[in-house]
């Protein structure tokens, strides 16, 4: 199942949202389904990164233009050799998601509840926002 993903956190200067397409295996029918299956491949590709890390990396032109549009130019490095481990980022993120630090929104609809049923169609827009929470004050 093909699904658009954008992701925004409010406590960002830019406002740059970048909209992605992922491809599910499975298609989801609760919210923990969902949240479970964007974390799994999420980890799944930062494994893979972690393994494909060239000797000595090297940007062409046109991926130092095409970051600098997004906003950040870097190598993509993971600095973190440590291999995640699936079942705790999964209980992570549902946590952080009834702590309330992120919504979710399918077809602009906002999604409340872990068990609320979702009826998917290909080609959905998902859209996570993260909440960043303030620290310190001004005196």
């Amino acid at each position: 199942m093909k699904l658009y993903v954008t992701v925004k956190s409010l406590g960002k200067r830019k406002n740059v949202l970048t909209r992605l397409a992922i491809e599910l295996q499975v298609n989801p029918t609760t919210l923990r389904e969902l949240i479970t299956e964007v974390v799994l491949m999420n980890v799944q590709k930062l494994n893979d990164k972690q393994q494909n890390t060239a000797l000595i990396p090297f940007l062409t032109r046109a991926e130092i233009e095409e970051r600098g549009e997004n906003g950040k130019v870097g190598f993509g490095s993971v600095y973190n050799e440590q291999i995640p481990e699936l079942a705790k980022a999964v209980e992570t993120a549902l946590l952080a998601f009834e702590d309330g630090l992120y919504k979710v929104f399918i077809r602009e609809e906002g999604i409340s509840h872990l068990e609320s049923p979702l009826k998917l169609m290909e080609e959905d827009e998902i859209v996570f926002i993260r909440f960043t929470m303030l620290a310190g004050g001004l005196w």
